[in-house]
């Protein structure tokens, strides 16, 4: 039982970055005769979030799959 609840919880875990996503950056201005919010140039701030976040998750379970290792082997 204790494996099956491991096993969910990684895997919910894995999964989240996949289910949150960045927000979409804004509509650009119209051509009408008034000014738009923003002044017309280009959105600033549209890179991706997620970037790092996965490097992060990878090198701790390498990290962790390391520590699982070493102590099996220094517990036989």
């Amino acid at each position: 039982m204790k494996k099956i609840k491991l096993l969910f919880i990684l895997l919910v875990i894995s999964a989240m970055p996949l289910l949150s996503f960045a927000q979409e950056p804004p509509h650009p201005p119209g051509s009408g005769g008034a000014a738009a919010p923003g002044g017309g140039q280009t959105p600033v701030g549209t890179a991706p979030i997620g970037g790092g976040l996965e490097l992060l998750l990878a090198l701790s379970l390498v990290y962790g799959g390391k520590k699982v290792y070493t102590a099996r082997i220094t517990k036989e």
